[in-house]
């Protein structure tokens, strides 16, 4: 027996088969998410949605796309890289592991703002090996 398979919201998905119990054979084995009454034809703009006692057709909701993030601008690119750069080196900055080099390194990536020439002229620290 042919049954119509519906998502966790309950629109329609496609078709399966049912099986017969084979302890009483006039009992059908239904899957879960499964209806026996069958959809209603759709256009490729609607869907099929069990309500819980009958389908209804509906609309297919149109997704508006998110519009494209402005570009970040010099400044902000700088310190996101910056800051990519000093959330890479946080294990180095715990109490067991810090070293002067990794201070220092870790400073200058938090100066690079105030310093002179950003954000289209700065250089980079060097990562401590």
């Amino acid at each position: 027996m042919n049954v119509y398979q519906t998502d966790l919201n309950g629109v329609y998905v496609g078709t399966t088969k049912a099986d017969q119990d084979p302890l009483d054979s006039t009992n059908w084995l239904i899957p879960a998410g499964c209806v026996e009454t069958a959809p209603p034809t759709v256009t490729d703009r609607q869907r099929a949605k069990w309500d819980g006692a009958k389908w209804r057709v509906e609309d297919i909701p149109v997704v508006v796309p998110e519009p494209e993030p402005e570009p970040l601008s010099e400044a902000e690119a700088v310190r996101a890289k910056r800051n990519q750069l000093l959330v890479e080196s946080d294990s180095m900055a715990l109490a067991d592991r810090i070293t002067d080099e990794w201070r220092t390194y870790r400073q200058s990536l938090r100066d690079l703002p105030a310093g002179a020439g950003f954000p289209s002229s700065i250089t980079w620290p060097n990562e401590p090996s």
